[in-house]
């Protein structure tokens, strides 16, 4: 965060948020809790055409209005932001460096009695995530999720996923499918969804260890569009893969396999055969942290055999110790062990 003042206050320029380690957490308390009558009384954005030689005088003009200054842009279009008591000398003072335009201007009072009017609970965002197993939907309401598991170990068809989003109770929902043949049964319930006037945004997420990582990142005091943005990167920045057993004889891109077969999956695509699971998972997790990576998340199956967990960790310990890990226990059918690499 120091850093990322530092940035803000040489350039001007806002920095990329860092995804955050895909470790469960409490929700954040609601807005309205949040919101309190200290400080300014108002929020003034506004899309300003100015020169460059302007924007140092406006926010020295701005500065002693309020706080929470941002200017950011340059090709002479600026994105103005501040809280202020005087919303008129906010205003202003873009008047006389440019010319504003699309002005918003928000008072906390009334939009915390919006909030609490429209729902008692704080809540106007919600999170369906979708799992396969049942540590991972544990692990996935205690980060605050509406979970959504399909009968009998299966993939939840549409039905059940438009059921989640109904029972999320929020205008606003996100959407986590937890591999890349839940997506379409995703969207078809975010259409559906959407003709009852809710707005649902489905994330490409195709594993489970990037629902993860998009949940640890979710923030309903954020606008919609920025909560998906941030969602969407932590999730994208995630690798992921893992081990499982082959039941047929098949054409992979790493070779043919046979029943029997240790497989390694990176990314979706199998990349590993090997016999011992111990070797393939860890030659997997070489292949994944072969960029580098901070955090390390395994996620075990309902059958992964004992030991295996232990040698994984022998063997990031010797091999990748930069790295941290978190190992939860995740339940999925098929695979002893999934990987995520931050």
């Amino acid at each position: 965060m120091i850093l990322d003042a530092l940035v803000g206050t040489v350039t001007g320029a806002l920095p990329e948020p860092m995804p955050r380690a895909a470790r469960p957490h409490r929700p954040p308390p609601p807005v309205a809790d949040v919101l309190t009558p200290e400080g300014p009384s108002y929020e003034v954005m506004y899309l300003l055409r100015a020169d460059e030689e302007a924007i140092p005088s406006l926010r020295s003009t701005l500065l002693p209005l309020g706080d929470s200054l941002l200017v950011v842009g340059g090709e002479e279009l600026w994105n103005v932001h501040v809280h202020v008591d005087d919303v008129g000398a906010a205003i202003e003072a873009g008047i006389e460096a440019g010319r504003p335009f699309r002005i918003q201007v928000t008072h906390f009072r009334d939009q915390v009695a919006r909030q609490r009017a429209a729902h008692p609970d704080g809540a106007e965002r919600a999170v369906v995530a979708l799992a396969g197993g049942g540590g991972l939907a544990d692990l996935l309401r205690e980060s605050g999720a509406v979970v959504v598991q399909g009968a009998g170990g299966m993939r939840p068809a549409t039905r059940e996923i438009l059921d989640g989003i109904r029972a999320a109770g929020t205008p606003e929902v996100v959407v986590l499918p937890h591999d890349k043949d839940s997506v379409p049964s995703a969207e078809a319930a975010a259409e559906q969804a959407r003709s009852d006037g809710l707005r649902v945004q489905v994330l490409p997420t195709r594993a489970s260890v990037q629902v993860l990582a998009a949940l640890a990142v979710h923030d309903p005091q954020r606008r919609f569009d920025d909560d998906v943005v941030s969602m969407t990167a932590a999730a994208r920045a995630t690798r992921y893969g893992g081990v499982t057993t082959a039941v047929r004889e098949a054409l992979t891109t790493a070779g043919v396999c046979h029943p029997g077969d240790q497989l390694g999956v990176v990314s979706g695509d199998v990349a590993v055969i090997g016999s011992d699971l111990n070797q393939v998972a860890a030659e997997v997790l070489d292949r994944l942290l072969s960029g580098g990576g901070e955090l390390v998340t395994l996620v075990t199956g309902a059958d992964a055999p004992e030991g295996l967990v232990d040698h994984v960790l022998d063997h990031l310990r010797t091999a990748h110790p930069e790295s941290d890990t978190a190992v939860y226990t995740g339940g999925q059918r098929h695979y002893p062990l999934l990987f995520g690499v931050e």
